[in-house]
């Protein structure tokens, strides 16, 4: 006999996982996109690596694979309103970038220079299983620009989960 799942209760806990929110940036040839990403996570200390899961029929899942890389931008607690215009669909690839000065990173990768920070990331693995990739990136550069509290996902009255 197989258990049986009881969704309500699936979703109200899965919900409580506490995520931040993040700008995941790519970039391939002269298209730059990005999307929020808030399935985030540090995987290991050394390597430093991280791992995120991103929509399989996203745009920009399509280039992490093609590319093997990705960047991660570090919103602070008070940046909602950048996170929102990664959030929202958009009708063609990249015009989200034109919200926000970034500079290209070492790797080529947008980092948000209104972030707190950002890390380029070289992809090490990945999971293809349900409707979201996971992607394990190794942190190959860091930049800081400030410091500060972090954007949590439960700050924006936004769910993601569940």
């Amino acid at each position: 006999m197989s258990p049986s799942l009881n969704t309500d209760a699936k979703k109200t806990l899965l919900r409580k996982i506490p995520h931040g929110v993040f700008i995941c940036g790519v970039a391939e040839g002269e298209v730059i996109n990005g999307f929020t990403a808030s399935w985030v996570t540090q995987g290991s200390f050394e390597p430093p690596l991280v791992v995120m899961a991103v929509r399989a029929d996203s745009t920009s899942n399509g280039i992490i694979q093609r590319t093997g890389r990705f960047s991660l931008n570090v919103l602070a607690a008070d940046q909602k309103d950048l996170a929102a215009v990664f959030f929202k669909p958009q009708k063609g690839i990249g015009g989200r970038f034109d919200a926000a000065p970034y500079n290209l990173g070492e790797l080529g990768l947008p980092l948000l220079s209104d972030a707190l920070g950002g890390v380029e990331c070289e992809l090490v693995g990945q999971v293809n299983h349900g409707d979201h990739t996971v992607f394990v990136g190794e942190v190959k550069t860091a930049q800081l620009n400030r410091d500060g509290v972090a954007l949590e996902l439960s700050a924006t009255g936004w769910t993601y989960g569940g």
